[in-house]
């Protein structure tokens, strides 16, 4: 663990994961920060779950990582309950250490049920708390954050004008619509970087295929059935999930890959189309970079419908095509991706309205937001030992 921290140096905590939709934007609001403070004495730390993800994601983006105990939290009784809720309580005990121990001067949260003990550590000792929402509508953890955030005189950020409805009249008073922070990486992005590690001549026209970084078993299995027609437009690129394994071989139009990591920002680049999920994260990465979507959002039990949400207000901007319930079929998948790869009028206005979404710098409003915090303390002299 590092030592030797001064008094006057800014240290600004992070929290947010369980998934790498809860940590990408958060890692794209601290890169913003450490530019605009560049040759500032400004340290920065993340604060995530002791399993799982969140400790590779951070580290890799050289962030120093410290990691708690996590518990899922459940609209529903399950037999996970129970020892969810200890592990919660727990990772506030520890969450208070840290942020006392590191002398944290303000908590940013990425939302996820990871981040609600930090949030809930950092109202505790006094620290005042930012957290962003990055779906249409808010889900619990930014619900149960947002009270933190008002308690402390913080902030809430929302990705959509559309979500401020959703809350309450306090909480209304210290939230902003900014969009989602969208790494660097991708809105600086070179198409032809994207062909050279795909091994593609230039001009090849790209259906990019995205189920998350852990695959989607149903478009997985669109692909499968509909590969013949996809191929007769396309050269589809599809990332399928480690655990995914695909039934079909590679060859020069269909290049599967497990995972695609550092490299994501240039193949999407690339991309003519995009056929994948509507998480927020992915959609919003999509947009930096102007591509017309076709989305297939998970839908049904086990989630609350935030990525229908998501892809029907893409829609409703002329960005995307949206199939769900019934109307996902290999048939209508073929008969989409057809009607598109033949309309090159339809694909420029969907890549406009996209473009316009994606427009919005919600990394470097956020980070502004943030260093203004400094700058005020700084002015007022109260910057220093607590």
């Amino acid at each position: 663990m590092k030592t030797g921290y001064h008094t006057n140096m800014i240290t600004i905590a992070f929290t947010g994961g369980g998934t790498a939709g809860h940590i990408y934007p958060g890692l794209a609001v601290a890169q913003e920060l450490k530019n605009r403070l560049k040759g500032r004495d400004l340290r920065i730390f993340w604060i995530g779950s002791n399993v799982g993800m969140d400790r590779k994601l951070v580290e890799e983006a050289g962030i120093e990582f410290f990691g708690i105990p996590s518990g899922k939290l459940r609209r529903y009784f399950s037999l996970k309950t129970v020892p969810d809720f200890f592990r919660v309580i727990a990772g506030f005990f520890a969450a208070v250490k840290i942020l006392k121990k590191e002398k944290a001067r303000l908590l940013f949260s990425k939302g996820g049920y990871v981040s609600v003990p930090p949030c809930a550590a950092a109202a505790a000792v006094g620290i005042r708390v930012f957290t962003h929402e990055s779906d249409y509508s808010p889900g619990l953890a930014t619900k149960i954050n947002a009270r933190f955030a008002r308690k402390t005189a913080g902030k809430i950020f929302c990705a959509y004008k559309d979500t401020l409805s959703f809350l309450n009249a306090a909480d209304k008073r210290i939230a902003l619509a900014c969009g989602n922070p969208v790494r660097s990486q991708f809105r600086g992005a070179d198409s032809g970087k994207g062909l050279e590690f795909l091994k593609l001549p230039p001009g090849r026209r790209i259906l990019l295929v995205l189920g998350g970084s852990q695959g989607a078993a149903q478009i997985n299995n669109l692909v499968r059935e509909t590969i013949a027609s996809l191929t007769r437009h396309y050269t589809v690129v599809h990332q399928h999930g480690a655990g995914n394994p695909q039934e079909i071989p590679a060859s020069e139009h269909y290049r599967p890959y497990p995972f695609i990591g550092a490299e994501m920002p240039h193949v999407l680049a690339a991309a003519e189309l995009v056929l994948g999920r509507s998480g927020a994260g992915t959609i919003w990465e999509c947009a930096a970079l102007g591509k017309p979507m076709l989305l297939v959002p998970l839908s049904g039990a086990g989630t609350r419908g935030d990525q229908v949400e998501n892809a029907r207000f893409f829609q409703a901007a002329g960005a995307a095509l949206v199939m769900t319930g019934d109307g996902v079929t290999a048939q209508a998948l073929a008969e989409n991706i057809q009607n598109l790869a033949e309309d090159a009028e339809k694909r420029a206005a969907m890549a406009t309205a996209s473009d316009k979404i994606g427009r919005e710098d919600a990394a470097a409003f956020i980070a502004g937001e943030i260093e203004a915090e400094f700058a005020e303390k700084f002015a007022n002299g109260q910057e220093g030992e607590k």
